[in-house]
C-alpha cells in the first residue's frame, strides 16, 4: 500500500498512473503511424512537426512522474492534460501540413479529414477534462472518463468538417 502522502487522484498512484500514461501513448502512436504509412516523402518542415509531436510524446513520463506529488494540484493537472491537448493538437498540425503538401503522401483527402475530425474530438475532450479537474478539484484526473465520448464527438467533428 502506498501511504497516503504519495497516493494521487489515480488512485495508488504510481503503477496506475504509469499504466495510464503507457496506454495514452500506445494510442497516440498508433494514430501517428497509421498517418504516416501514407507518407512518401519527408520535407524538412514534416520532421521539425514530428519532432514537436515526438517532445510531447517523450515530455508525457515526466508529468506523468510529476501527478499526486502534491495533493490537488491545479498545475500538475494543467501539465498532464496540457500535454495531452498538446499532442493531439501536433497530429493535426501534421495533418494540416499534409493535405496543403498531396505530393508528399498518398492519403486520400476524406482520410485526412477523419483524422483531423479525431483529432479535434480529442482535442475538445481534453480541454473538457480540464475544465471539470479545474472546475471540481474532488473529481480530478477522472474527468478524462470523457474521453469514451470520442467517437460521438468525432461524428460531430466530422459533419462539421464537411
Amino acid at each position: 500500500m502506498c501511504p497516503a502522502s504519495c497516493a494521487s487522484e489515480w488512485g495508488e498512484a504510481p503503477l496506475q498512473s504509469f499504466l495510464i500514461s503507457f496506454v495514452l501513448i500506445a494510442m497516440f502512436w498508433m494514430l501517428h503511424h497509421r498517418l504516416f504509412v501514407s507518407v512518401k516523402r519527408i520535407t524538412p518542415a514534416l520532421m521539425w512537426i514530428m519532432v514537436a509531436w515526438m517532445l510531447t510524446i517523450v515530455w508525457m513520463p515526466v508529468v506523468t512522474a510529476l501527478t499526486g506529488q502534491v495533493a490537488d494540484d491545479a498545475l500538475q493537472k494543467v501539465l498532464y492534460i496540457g500535454t495531452l491537448v498538446t499532442t493531439s493538437g501536433m497530429l493535426l498540425v501534421t495533418r494540416i501540413y499534409l493535405a496543403r503538401h498531396p505530393d508528399l503522401h498518398g492519403a486520400s483527402r476524406d482520410d485526412l479529414r477523419l483524422g483531423m475530425s479525431i483529432d479535434l474530438s480529442m482535442i475538445v475532450l481534453f480541454l473538457v477534462a480540464l475544465a471539470i479537474a479545474l472546475v471540481f478539484p474532488a473529481v480530478g484526473y477522472l474527468g478524462l472518463f470523457v474521453m469514451f465520448l470520442t467517437g460521438t464527438a468525432q461524428k460531430l467533428m466530422a459533419r462539421m468538417l464537411r
